[in-house]
C-alpha cells in the first residue's frame, strides 16, 4: 500500500504471514511543557500504525532543537516525554536523527507490523456502513487557545490529556475485530471533515453525518464562539465546505468545529450496521469511553450531508 488512497500508513509485504506497517510525523510544540510536547508527538505518530490495524514494534526520533538559543535541558524533557508514550505503547525508541534548527520540532518514525490479510485502510467503506469516532474532537481550538494564552489551567490539563491519550485500545480493538471494519483512519490535521473525504473518495461514497451526535470538548465550543480557531482549520473548512451540505439549523461554526485541526485525534472506524452493538461493546470495555456513532455512508459519492 502506497500513497495512492493518501493512508495513513505505507505497507511493505515482507512475506504471506508478514507486512511491515511503516509511517512519520513531526510538528513544532502544541503546549507549552516540554516534556508534554514528546508525549504529545509520540501519541500523534504512533497513531497511524492503529490506523492500519498493525501492532507497533519500534520507533526513531526525529529532532530539530535550537541548540544555541534554548537550553539542552528541555531537549532532554522532550526525549523523555516521547520515551515514555512509547513505552506506553510497549515499542523502544532505538535511536533517531537530529538537526539543529531555529524551531523546535519532534516526533517519530514508527514501524508496525500487520497480517497482510488483516491490514485496515481508509478505503473500503461500504453503503450502508455506520460511523464511529473513538475522541471528541478539539484540541485545534484548544491548542491554539494556549498560544494565544487564553486557554485556562484545567482545559490545558484536559487537552493535554486528550492529545496525549494513545489510540492504542480503540486500534486494538478494531484490529481484532478486522473483520467486521470495512475502513479505518485517524483523525488529525484535516479535521474530521477532511480525513473522512479522504475516505470518501477512496471508496467513491458519500456520508451523512448527526452534528449532534460528534463529541466536542465544551470548553473548544466556548473559544471557537469568541473567534479562537486556527488557520489550519479555516484552512480546512474552506478546502472541504464546498462538498459540504448543510441542514438549516447547522451553522459554519458547527462546520469549523467539526474541520477542526486535530493533534493525535481519534480513530474514524466504518463498520456494518451489524457490527456496531459488539464494537462498542468492546470499546466501552476497552475503557474507550468518549466512542461515538456519528452518522453513516450514503451513495452520493463525496458529499457530506451534516444534520442535526
Amino acid at each position: 500500500m502506497g500513497p495512492e488512497t493518501r493512508d495513513d500508513g505505507g505497507v511493505y509485504l515482507l512475506d504471506e504471514n508478514t507486512a511491515l506497517v511503516l509511517t512519520t510525523d513531526f510538528f513544532t510544540p502544541v503546549v507549552d511543557d516540554a516534556r508534554d510536547f514528546g508525549r504529545v508527538a509520540a501519541a500523534n505518530a504512533i497513531s497511524d500504525i492503529y490506523a492500519c490495524g498493525a501492532r507497533p514494534i519500534l520507533a526513531l526520533n526525529l529532532v530539530a532543537f535550537p541548540a544555541r538559543e534554548l537550553p539542552m535541558e528541555l531537549l532532554g524533557e522532550i526525549l523523555q516525554g516521547g520515551a515514555a508514550v512509547a513505552a506506553e505503547a510497549g515499542i523502544p525508541i532505538l535511536g533517531g536523527h537530529s538537526i539543529d534548527d531555529p524551531e523546535p520540532k519532534y516526533g517519530l518514525v514508527v514501524v508496525g507490523l500487520v497480517h497482510p490479510k488483516k491490514v485496515l485502510t481508509n478505503a473500503g467503506s461500504q453503503v450502508g456502513d455506520v460511523l464511529i469516532l473513538t475522541k471528541v474532537l478539539g484540541s485545534g481550538v484548544l491548542t491554539t487557545a494556549i498560544k494565544r494564552q487564553l486557554a485556562l489551567p484545567e482545559e490545558i490539563d484536559a487537552v493535554t490529556t486528550l492529545m496525549t491519550t494513545l489510540n492504542k485500545a480503540a486500534g486494538e480493538v478494531f484490529a481484532k475485530h478486522a473483520d467486521s471494519v470495512h475502513a479505518l483512519t485517524d483523525v488529525t490535521g484535516y479535521g474530521l471533515l477532511g480525513h473522512l473525504s479522504e475516505m470518501l473518495d477512496a471508496a467513491n461514497v458519500g456520508a451523512a453525518l448527526d452534528v449532534g451526535a460528534i463529541p466536542i470538548m465544551d470548553a473548544a465550543r466556548k473559544h471557537a464562539a469568541d473567534g479562537v480557531i486556527a488557520g489550519g482549520s479555516r484552512a480546512n473548512w474552506a478546502a472541504v465546505s464546498e462538498r459540504v451540505d448543510c441542514a438549516s439549523d447547522v451553522t459554519e461554526l458547527d462546520g469549523l468545529l467539526l474541520a477542526d485541526a486535530q493533534t493525535s485525534g481519534g480513530l474514524l472506524a466504518s463498520v456494518p450496521e451489524s457490527a456496531v452493538p459488539m464494537l462498542m461493546a468492546a470499546l466501552r470495555e476497552a475503557g474507550v469511553s468518549d466512542a461515538r456513532v456519528i452518522g453513516r455512508i450514503v451513495e452520493e459519492p463525496g458529499r457530506i450531508q451534516l444534520s442535526r
